[in-house]
């Protein structure tokens, strides 16, 4: 197998187990706040009721194969991408479970800051940053991120 479809293929695993501990995390905020506490539940939501074009009346249903199936998408494209910023720094340094883990957090961070915050407003209408249910939401997104980003680090440092 080369090394690109190695790399390809270990991100995806990495990427879908991270997505699913991430998706636990997110759980308590749904119980807490609803769908809309949820950022990347909430965008999914109004992304597949536009794609589906759900009348009114169906709209406020809440469609979770979709949102779970774009959730998913989303944390196995990104875990792909990750071996290959792993890999940039193998170039630079020799790469430890430590720099690995700080590789991660900082890329779960880059995640929300650069996919999530920009998207939000456009999709859901509600500001990341003045959001109806406050700033905890907003907080529990990007932890969710930041556990997304070290799961896939602990992983990639046992796949890689």
């Amino acid at each position: 197998m080369s090394s690109l479809l190695h790399l390809v293929l270990i991100g995806l695993f990495d990427g879908i187990v991270s997505t699913a501990v991430m998706t636990l995390t997110e759980v308590q905020s749904w119980k807490k706040w609803g769908l809309v506490g949820v950022f990347e539940w909430h965008e999914n939501q109004m992304i597949i009721t536009r794609l589906i074009h759900h009348s009114d009346n169906d709209r406020e249903k809440v469609h979770f194969i979709g949102i779970f199936s774009l959730h998913f998408l989303n944390g196995a494209l990104a875990g792909m991408v990750f071996p290959f910023v792993v890999s940039v720094f193998t170039f630079l340094t020799v790469v430890t479970m430590p720099v690995t883990v700080l590789l991660g957090i900082i890329y779960g961070f880059a995640l929300w800051i650069l996919t999530l915050v920009p998207i939000h407003k456009p999709i859901t209408r509600f500001s990341p940053w003045n959001h109806p249910l406050g700033h905890m939401p907003a907080l529990a997104s990007l932890s969710g991120h930041i556990i997304y980003g070290l799961v896939l680090s602990i992983i990639a440092t046992l796949t890689l």
